[in-house]
């Protein structure tokens, strides 16, 4: 509502309706459909020694999951994204690829426009987790060992998925309600609509072995010698969800909150 001294002063907030806000807030970059994904798949070279897979912090085989694309194999697609990156959906959605990549692909000395990696890669992970189809990974036997996982974020995720796959039993602490660190808590909702963190987040548990502990802060509910004591290793990913500070010695104004 508008406050008292708006009112006076003859000022009102603009509002949309409802529908302007959904389509404002909607997907950024819509995803690629069927014949436009196997379009662009056969635009890459499936380079030897691809600088594309170089340039991917997480070392995702480029080049063999688009030609997968190109074959109609999503699954396989999906499987050779998500093998390197458990996160890989998320990381379609949000890594700027524009910089990594999709900056590294040949394509760009010839034509100054380069395969669009990211969208193929989101049409892979999406078409995959759509599917409903039977699990990706299926977890190694028991190794009797018990992990505390701190954090619940991108690092904490994949470390977990990681360690179930390899048969051990992991414990994921989280101090929020939710699970997913920034791709919950820190990304514009138009990066990801449709709840997709939690979507991700429910794919990646169901691979078993990991049980979650929502509501649990390090130092207030547990401390890391409990931990020690209780599991044979303990991994901390507390994230980077700190923010720069403006460094001026004015009070903090009402009203703003921080980016993340």
């Amino acid at each position: 509502m508008d406050s008292p001294a708006q009112r006076a002063c003859g000022i009102a907030a603009g509002r949309l309706n409802l529908a302007d806000y959904a389509a404002n807030f909607s997907d950024a970059h819509p995803a690629l459909n069927r014949s436009q994904a196997l379009i662009e798949a056969e635009r890459c070279y499936y380079c030897y020694d691809a600088p594309c897979t170089t340039a991917c912090p997480t070392s995702i085989d480029v080049p063999a999951f688009i030609a997968r694309i190109a074959q109609d194999n999503v699954r396989g697609a999906a499987r050779e994204i998500l093998t390197a990156n458990p996160l890989g959906g998320m990381c379609s959605r949000v890594c700027p690829t524009e910089q990594l990549c999709e900056q590294a692909c040949v394509r760009n000395t010839q034509e100054d426009k380069p395969v669009e990696i990211g969208a193929l890669q989101r049409y892979a992970t999406d078409a995959f987790m759509a599917s409903g189809g039977a699990p990706l990974f299926q977890r190694a036997a028991a190794t009797g060992r018990k992990v505390a996982v701190v954090g619940a974020g991108p690092a904490g995720l994949t470390c977990a998925h990681q360690l179930a796959l390899q048969g051990h039993e992991v414990v994921l602490f989280d101090a929020r309600p939710k699970l997913g660190g920034l791709n919950e808590y820190g990304l514009a909702s138009y990066k990801t609509p449709g709840d997709f963190a939690q979507k991700e987040i429910d794919w990646l548990l169901s691979v078993g072995g990991i049980t979650p502990r929502n509501n649990q802060r390090l130092g207030q509910d547990f401390t890391l010698d409990s931990l020690l004591a209780e599991h044979d290793a303990v991994f901390l990913g507390l994230g980077l969800a700190g923010v720069n500070a403006l460094g001026t010695a004015e009070p903090q104004a009402e009203g703003l909150r921080n980016a993340v």
